[in-house]
């Protein structure tokens, strides 16, 4: 016949899920050490991918003004050869309306020059404006990707640091989930993501739930110690166990978190 499994007591479960408290804050000490790098390096990244498609458009914009320049330019030596041409017809004429006809199609077309030489010097003016945003605008991207490697290279040698004991905690983390009930650990991420430190289960301190000054019953402190069953804080609603099996548990997991 099968043997049955053991069932898994209150007690084991206690000891499981302050496991996974005491591997939850040491998780806590390795993201706090990293602080507000990852996200500056994101915002850094965002600020030069801006600054790279700026100086991308400026460029754009530089290229369009000079083919504009080119073009105005080409349209003022037509309108030179057309005045060319129609003062060359003016010597053939045959009388004062022929002449006339020209003569206006001459003044037509330096005006047409005189336009064009007006808007290639706006063009100029447009195109040195954009030049200097151009340098602006490439100076600062440059200042902006060195503190970006100087961010990276900050957050690499800090990852390379922790992401090896990071990882081995969050599979411990699973492994100590894993022998708590589903309930309870849903419990605890529930209380732990409501209290500013994280702490969702305390051990009895001084006759008090750790970091509390509410003093807990000493009917409630001998339930507690007692680990039949699972006893909530009334003030703070963190899981409370007895101080011997949390100093226990410490003791255990100090010899994981050193190997």
């Amino acid at each position: 016949m099968a043997k049955k499994k053991a069932e898994t007591t209150v007690e084991d479960k206690l000891r499981a899920l302050y496991n996974l408290q005491l591997i939850d804050a040491r998780i806590d000490e390795i993201r706090n050490v990293r602080g507000e790098l990852p996200l500056e390096v994101e915002d850094l990244e965002a600020e030069v991918a801006g600054l790279e498609k700026r100086l991308g458009n400026l460029g754009i914009e530089v290229t369009a003004y000079e083919d504009e320049i080119k073009s105005k330019k080409n349209g003022i030596e037509s309108a030179k050869e057309l005045i060319k041409k129609y003062k060359e017809q003016q010597k053939n004429v045959r009388n004062n309306r022929e002449y006339e006809s020209l003569n206006k199609e001459v003044e037509f077309q330096e005006l047409e020059i005189e336009l064009a030489d007006k808007q290639i010097k706006q063009l100029g003016a447009l195109i040195e404006q954009k030049n200097e945003a151009v340098t602006e605008a490439t100076a600062k991207l440059e200042e902006r990707q060195n503190h970006l490697k100087h961010k990276k290279d900050e957050l690499d040698a800090i990852l390379a640091e922790t992401e090896k004991e990071e990882k081995l905690l969050l599979a411990k983390s699973s492994e100590f989930a894993e022998k708590a009930d589903e309930r309870l650990v849903n419990a605890y991420k529930r209380i732990r993501s409501s209290v500013k430190n994280g702490l969702a289960i305390v051990s009895v301190e001084r006759g008090a739930s750790g970091g509390s000054f509410f003093t807990i019953p000493p009917q409630v402190q001998l339930e507690i110690a007692s680990r039949k069953k699972i006893i909530t804080d009334e003030h703070s609603g963190r899981i409370l166990v007895d101080k011997e099996l949390a100093a226990e548990q410490e003791a255990f997991m100090d010899t994981i978190f050193k190997a």
